[in-house]
């Protein structure tokens, strides 16, 4: 993993405090656990902390939720720069976060990042309107409907050049976009309908009974369990 670093000091804000409401659910999340264990909260208030700062975690932020914990700023820092969901610059309005791993790649995903690269630039800068940036990213868990990208905190799944720049030119544009599938699935399932286990013999019952397994199906029988006779104990050989 490449090593990351806070953003330059010229575009820190110069202090960051939680809202009065995040202040309270932050409250909430730290009660959850134990006394002398606080410290386990981090991950959430961390998130917290980005969404109320516009998508990234200035430094003033990692060390305010540091102080709320009573953790070491340091312990914070390395949290916030360990984990690639919190992002340590400015990002867009809607920050892609565009899958390169090889089930993507095979299904696509180069001509995906090509287009990032023509339509907002080097990964992590902003266009010039704001309103978007992208990175490449690790797998993001949907390898079934490659190629993905995460748009802030929707997956957009069976993309194709065409469809993802559409979605891209509709959330510059503010107009609804459709989350998930891009093509006529739902979910994971097969476009179509299911192409496997149709043969409606494998769900026949006879006389309300479940079918029953045809004979030395090995996979369906079991031995009975036979009682073995008690193992010698050495000890009687030293009582003698």
């Amino acid at each position: 993993m490449a090593v990351r670093r806070l953003a330059d000091a010229a575009i820190q804000p110069k202090s960051f405090a939680f809202t009065v409401e995040n202040l309270n659910w932050a409250k909430g999340e730290i009660a959850k656990y134990p006394e002398g264990r606080q410290a386990s909260a981090i991950l959430a208030l961390l998130w917290r902390a980005q969404a109320q700062a516009g998508g990234w975690l200035p430094q003033k932020a990692i060390e305010h939720v540091a102080d709320l914990l009573g953790m070491p700023k340091i312990r914070a820092l390395e949290v916030a720069t360990f984990y690639t969901m919190f992002n340590l610059a400015p990002v867009g309005q809607f920050h892609v976060q565009l899958c390169g791993t090889t089930p993507c790649v095979l299904r696509g995903a180069d001509k995906l990042i090509k287009l990032c690269h023509d339509t907002i630039g080097e990964p992590l800068n902003i266009s010039a309107d704001g309103k978007l940036s992208w990175v490449e990213v690790e797998c993001l868990g949907a390898c079934v409907n490659a190629p993905v990208a995460q748009i802030n905190y929707d997956y957009y799944e069976d993309l194709t050049p065409e469809s993802f720049t559409k979605t891209l030119d509709d959330l510059v544009a503010g107009k609804a976009v459709k989350p998930g599938p891009q093509v006529a699935r739902q979910f994971s399932a097969p476009s179509g309908g299911p192409t496997t286990l149709t043969d409606p013999a494998l769900y026949a019952r006879k006389n309300g009974q479940p079918h029953s397994p045809p004979l030395g199906d090995a996979a369906n029988v079991r031995q009975a369990a036979v009682p073995k006779s008690p193992i010698g104990d050495s000890s009687r050989n030293r009582r003698s």
